[in-house]
């Protein structure tokens, strides 16, 4: 029998070449086993990175079908940890075995793969194979334990630090997350150090801002500054900015929303009433109900701190505009005096600050709501659940797998030292302090599975014909190739709804996602069990895109759309307005954030918008984990169709001002990895 071995190269500077470890190899196969051998130690002295390596394993009798590799790695002096690709066994007959590993070898005392092809529980036929499965999943599940981080939130890790996570679930070396070391950089190279010792000074005006933006060279955020106070910029984002998920069609008015026909009829430029339009279906609304009565951030006691919940009414005129046409920034209970309500043809410091009241709560529900809850940790509950249902031979492990990758570890980072008590979101953020957690245990209270449909999504919304919605357009794009995709190879490993219902793992992992959040609330929608082929390929396809496209889509335009501070202010320093004729510019400079807020707030966003060193995105998987014909050519078919949404999107974005790229499928990070 002969034997290959692929070392991966390790990104640690310290790495040793070689590894004064002993390995025992062991190969079992369906008639017996090979005896247990010891490697050559001068094999491993020749182990450089990155190198694949043979030796050959002599046995008396012939073993059969090989079907499980073991190996065992003995400490001498100290433990030098190393990644293995893959092993590849080949017979005297020529027969080929491969065992797909992608795992860091460290502390176990003993490692078993399974042959590569993928199988369903029910397909393991033999004592030997369901016992495999069974200890690997036990051991999984004493590794990946449920923990309840804050009431109220979706289940997480039980790890304190980054240091108690299972070896491969850590950060390479060099992807190592330092959040304060990450901002201090990226404040650093914005040139901002001067500007952050300057805590508490408010910006003398806007144009003062400029002075954070001169290292900027982004088109982008650059078309922002310039464009920022048009309503038609302000209007824009709703559809394609970094939260393009608040937009709603508006059928009837909200009980505390104060508008009026008699307010809003010169901004309605067809001619039509206020009830007609509305009738029509060209009435749209923001509602940032979620923040009312939440308790604005008290961390720093020698500045005060404000939150609002404001409506916003949008209208799609008759040139396929979204714009502004009445802000609320209150919600008494009856109209007077606390519910005034802002409009366009108000004096020009009153419509100003109350888009920016806008901006900023839409900013702090982009954060907490939008980013951190429906991307971050929603994606973690399916990676533990999957880490602790489904075994390495599982077709679906082996489809989730690149989904995953590191999302347990910058959430963990993120616990450790971003969203934690005194963390760095307090520093900036309106939403900090006990703001986090109430405001993350509000949007839990009304989360739903279908909301994570992206189609279903849309419908919700009524906005499947809002004009110029790229967000919309090229999400269902990458959301039905992505569909195919996983339909594709659903069908290669279950021949019938029945064989969806007997898989015990795939109802194990549902039931156990289901458990991951049960604090959502029970008309939630979140499956328990799965009956047919479709609802299972619906569930994955929420998986991949969750991960992938939808944080992509809310994550990377950060720096795009929220450099320019006095479009999308971190906090608010001034209470909101509740008469009209009250404000000037220096009551607005003062409402905005100080310099020091300012500079953490850009570094935040500059640091959080990049992609990553040797970033994977969709549809590259260099780990093979599969290594049947069939899926290799569904994976090239799901490569195709994403090259097709890619090109349509360079084609449309050729003629637009500001181009949407944060779906273009060359632009989506496999995994929540930042």
């Amino acid at each position: 029998m002969n034997s290959k071995w692929q070392k991966k190269p390790k990104q640690s500077s310290n790495e040793f070449a070689g590894t004064i470890d002993y390995v025992y190899l062991t190969l079992v196969g369906t008639e017996r086993c090979s005896d247990r051998t010891l490697l050559d130690k001068s094999f491993f002295d020749r182990f450089a990175r990155g190198s694949v390596m043979s030796f050959d394993v002599s046995v008396k009798e012939t073993l059969g079908h090989i079907v499980l590799v073991k190996f065992e790695k003995k400490k001498l002096l100290f433990n030098d940890q190393w990644y293995c690709r893959n092993i590849n066994v080949t017979s005297p007959s020529g027969d080929c075995f491969d065992f797909p590993c992608y795992r860091w070898i460290g502390n176990e005392k003993e490692v078993v793969l399974q042959e590569g092809m993928a199988r369903l529980p029910q397909d393991d036929q033999t004592s030997l194979l369901k016992e495999h499965r069974r200890s690997e999943l036990q051991s999984r599940q004493q590794l990946f334990r449920w923990k309840e981080w804050r009431p109220g939130f979706p289940m997480s890790i039980d790890a304190n630090s980054g240091t108690d996570l299972y070896l491969d679930i850590k950060f390479d070396v060099a992807k190592t997350v330092d959040f304060d070391l990450n901002y201090l950089k990226a404040i650093e190279n914005l040139g901002l150090n001067k500007l952050i010792s300057l805590f508490q000074s408010s910006w003398m005006d806007i144009a003062d801002f400029g002075k954070i933006f001169l290292n900027i060279k982004n088109p982008v955020s650059e078309y922002v500054m310039q464009n920022w106070n048009e309503d038609f910029m302000f209007g824009y984002q709703f559809l394609n900015g970094c939260n393009p998920v608040m937009i709603s069609k508006c059928m009837n008015l909200p009980d505390k929303f104060a508008v009026t026909q008699e307010m809003v009829q010169g901004s309605l430029d067809r001619g039509l009433t206020l009830q007609k339009e509305l009738k029509a279906g060209n009435i749209y609304i923001a509602d940032y109900a979620i923040l009312e009565g939440v308790q604005a951030n008290a961390t720093d006691p020698n500045t005060q701190q404000y939150l609002a919940a404001p409506f916003c009414l949008l209208y799609k005129n008759s040139q396929n505009e979204i714009i502004p046409i009445a802000i609320q920034l209150s919600r008494q209970s009856t109209a007077g005096e606390g519910n005034t309500v802002f409009l366009p043809n108000d004096n020009q410091y009153d419509w100003m600050l109350a888009k920016m009241w806008v901006k900023s709560s839409d900013f702090n529900v982009h954060q907490l709501v939008t980013h951190l809850l429906r991307t971050h940790l929603i994606s973690e509950v399916f990676a533990i659940a999957m880490y602790r249902q489904l075994a390495a031979v599982h077709p679906v492990y082996k489809l989730l797998i690149p989904h995953v990758h590191f999302t347990i570890a910058i959430n963990t980072a993120a616990r450790e030292n971003l969203i934690c008590e005194s963390g760095l979101f307090d520093k900036a953020n309106s939403t900090g302090g006990t703001a986090i957690v109430e405001v993350v245990q509000k949007a839990m209270k009304t989360l739903t599975y279908k909301s994570l449909c992206f189609p279903e999504a849309m419908k919700a919304r009524g906005v499947e014909d809002l004009p110029n919605y790229y967000y919309r357009d090229d999400g269902m794009m990458v959301w039905e190739a992505m569909k195919s995709f996983v339909s594709d190879v659903v069908k290669i490993y279950y021949g019938s709804d029945e064989t969806v219902q007997e898989d015990k793992e795939i109802q194990a992992f549902v039931k156990d996602v289901c458990f991951g959040m049960k604090n959502c609330p029970k008309n939630c929608e979140f499956p328990d069990s799965l009956k047919t082929r479709e609802q299972l390929v619906e569930f994955l396809t929420v998986v991949i895109f969750t991960a992938s496209a939808q944080h992509a889509a809310v994550n990377f335009g950060q720096y795009d759309w929220f450099a320019w501070v006095p479009n999308s202010p971190s906090t608010m320093r001034k209470p909101p307005p509740t008469q009209k004729g009250q404000v000037d510019m220096k009551y607005i400079m003062e409402s905005l954030p100080d310099r020091g807020r300012s500079c953490w707030h850009l570094g935040a966003v500059w640091a959080l918008s990049r992609f990553q060193d040797n970033e994977l995105f969709l549809g590259e998987y260099p780990d093979m984990y599969f290594t049947e014909q069939p899926v290799m050519e569904a994976i090239e078919n799901f490569r195709k169709k994403l090259a097709e949404v890619t090109n349509i999107i360079k084609s449309r974005n050729k003629n637009l001002k500001v181009p949407y790229c944060y779906l273009s499928p060359d632009q989506i990070p496999n995994s929540v990895a930042i």
